[in-house]
């Protein structure tokens, strides 16, 4: 058996490799800009509600990658997909603040809030697989 090693498979798989990270960073930064507070603080002072908020975001985000990377050939329809899918992301926690009228999310998250921490959590991670079904 003759095995040659293709470099085009292996640079096709690395661009993917990066763009992926690139796009999962992306994705946590517009969360950071989103809050009123400093994530990267509130986490270090132990703050729960955060960093669950935070890991929804990141599997929210993770979600609407895997799925637009496995279904899509292209890098930047991957992108698209990403871009439409953050979209969507900032759109429920807005309506999510609408639901909420008697109290503000993220003033809620920086009290460490568990509940509102682990809801907005779900919230994140429905919204993604709900998201995913449209990428299919």
């Amino acid at each position: 058996m003759d095995f040659e090693f293709d470099w085009i498979i292996l640079y096709n798989l690395v661009i993917s490799l990066v763009a992926i990270i690139v796009l999962q960073v992306v994705g946590m930064l517009i969360f950071f800009i989103k809050t009123p507070f400093n994530d990267m603080d509130e986490l270090k002072k132990g703050n729960v509600a955060v960093g669950l908020a935070l890991a929804g975001k990141f599997i929210a985000t993770g979600i609407i990658l895997g799925i637009s990377a496995y279904t899509n050939t292209s890098i930047w329809h991957m992108a698209l997909w990403f871009v439409v899918g953050q979209v969507c992301l900032v759109i429920v926690y807005w309506v999510f603040e609408l639901l909420t009228p008697k109290f503000k999310i993220a003033d809620q998250l920086q009290k460490g809030n568990v509940a509102v921490g682990l809801l907005l959590c779900a919230v994140f991670i429905g919204t993604a697989i709900s998201i995913s079904s449209l990428i299919i």
